[in-house]
């Protein structure tokens, strides 16, 4: 991890993400979109975001952004407001390098100080292992599999569902409910 920096995205940082993203897209199983978002539609995104009040990073070593990371409104309902899903997408030359050991913590971090709660992991392939363990080793619990959830590449796709508590979790009713 030596050199890595974490810290908010900028505007700028948006086309690399983009391209970070598309590659996840079009060869991987870790989204399940099918047709890569053009860099409108990133911009848009990342502002959905920024305007929840929560964060969205990225990882930069020499300059170069290596990956990204957010969070996101687990679910639309009231009764959901404190509880977020994580998103990390990871240069596919710099996997294996720590970038998303780097992000992972500092979103989580960050969405503990803005009053979340709970965040939600969905691992799109139980085959993700790299991300799987990642969450593990961050304090993510299993929680549950769906199998045969998604269809990409010409075949059936499980997502795998983990979860850790963020501050003080469960244990005292949120403030400001």
């Amino acid at each position: 991890m030596s050199g890595l920096i974490v810290r908010a995205s900028t505007e700028a940082d948006v086309a690399r993400c983009a391209e970070i993203y598309r590659h996840h897209v079009l060869y991987g199983t870790a989204s399940f979109e099918v047709d890569p978002p053009d860099l409108a539609e990133m911009k848009k995104r990342r502002a959905a975001v920024l305007d929840l009040g929560l964060p969205h990073l990225v990882a930069e070593r020499a300059g170069r952004v290596l990956g990204y990371a957010y969070a996101g409104n687990w679910r639309p309902r009231p009764a959901y407001k404190f509880s977020v899903e994580d998103s990390i997408y990871i240069d596919k030359d710099a996997v294996g390098q720590g970038v998303g050991k780097a992000l992972l913590p500092a979103l989580i971090e960050q969405c503990t100080a803005a009053g979340k709660r709970q965040m939600v992991a969905v691992i799109g392939d139980s085959a993700q292992t790299p991300s799987i363990k990642l969450h593990a080793s961050c304090g993510f619990a299993m929680t549950g599999t769906l199998k045969s959830i998604g269809f990409k590449f010409g075949r059936w796709l499980d997502s795998v569902l983990m979860q850790r508590a963020l501050g003080v979790g469960d244990t005292t009713p949120p403030a400001g409910r």
